[in-house]
């Protein structure tokens, strides 16, 4: 490793550990702590997308891959999933199909901060955790990458393709419909156009909008696969039971996603140096 690679790794450690701590709103044993982070039955980081447990995998050491979907695909497939069957069952059209999944999750999820929600500045919630709250309950909360797994999974149960896109401070979904006329702009994934942006963040978004400027702020952008992420032995870690936000106790100090995000934005302007 370069003495630069070294120096900005040091940057990155710390400003991750210069975020601060609070407490976790939901109940839960199914997470144990460990390094200062939360994590699941399948050792991902809920609290951090950055490194190779991270729940994006943002790392200079590999490849953005928004692995906490895999905790709903293939074999894993439960909720969210089954979800995407049914629309495929009722909506023969593709079209109409992608965009009675979109309306679903818009007008389902109310966008909340995680720090509102949680009191953790990140924690991120699996496709089926998200649509399990809105199966019992009607409605659910996530921030933008909540709602970026929960289409990219219900897209893939409805047999349509599906990608997760990073920007310097967002997370989308993307859904390949390639003779889809209504969207706003036609997107390239891997040198593939056909790809129509899903923001269902704002409650008056229609399928194919894009946040003004955001097409240009792609830095990252994975299709996702229908393929379980694998669960080794449980750990030998004692699970964390997750308290309410008002009861009280110290927290776990966690990057926010917004912060992992400019940091892989400006690791992405290194390696276009490193490469021109």
């Amino acid at each position: 490793m370069s003495m630069r690679v070294r120096a900005l790794s040091l940057i990155i450690a710390t400003i991750l550990l210069s975020v601060p701590a609070s407490v976790l709103a939901i109940p839960s044993a199914n997470f144990y702590g460990e390094d200062s982070e939360v994590y699941d039955d399948w050792d991902i980081c809920r609290t951090n997308a950055a490194g190779l447990n991270g729940f994006f995998i943002l790392s200079a050491e590999a490849d953005f891959q928004p692995i906490i979907a895999e905790e709903s695909l293939g074999e894993n497939a439960d909720v969210a999933y089954r979800m995407g069957v049914q629309f495929a069952a009722e909506y023969p059209d593709i079209n109409q199909r992608a965009e009675q999944i979109f309306s679903f999750v818009r007008d389902s999820v109310r966008y909340t901060t995680d720090k509102s929600q949680f009191g953790f500045p990140e924690f991120a919630q699996n496709a089926d955790e998200l649509g399990g709250t809105v199966r019992e309950e009607g409605i659910a909360y996530g921030d933008c990458e909540d709602y970026a797994v929960l289409l990219a999974v219900i897209y893939k149960g409805a047999g349509l393709r599906s990608a997760i896109v990073l920007t310097s401070d967002h997370a989308a979904a993307l859904v390949y419909l390639p003779e889809y006329k209504k969207a706003s702009r036609i997107l390239s994934v891997a040198g593939e156009p056909g790809w129509i942006w899903a923001e269902a963040t704002g409650s008056n978004n229609p399928l194919g909008w894009i946040p003004e400027g955001y097409g240009e702020k792609v830095i990252e952008v994975r299709e996702v696969e229908n393929k379980a992420l694998i669960a080794g032995d449980p750990p030998d870690k004692e699970s964390i039971t997750v308290t309410s936000k008002g009861g009280g106790g110290g927290g776990i100090p966690v990057p926010s996603f917004v912060t992992v995000i400019f940091i892989m934005w400006f690791l992405s302007l290194f390696r276009r140096r490193r490469r021109g």
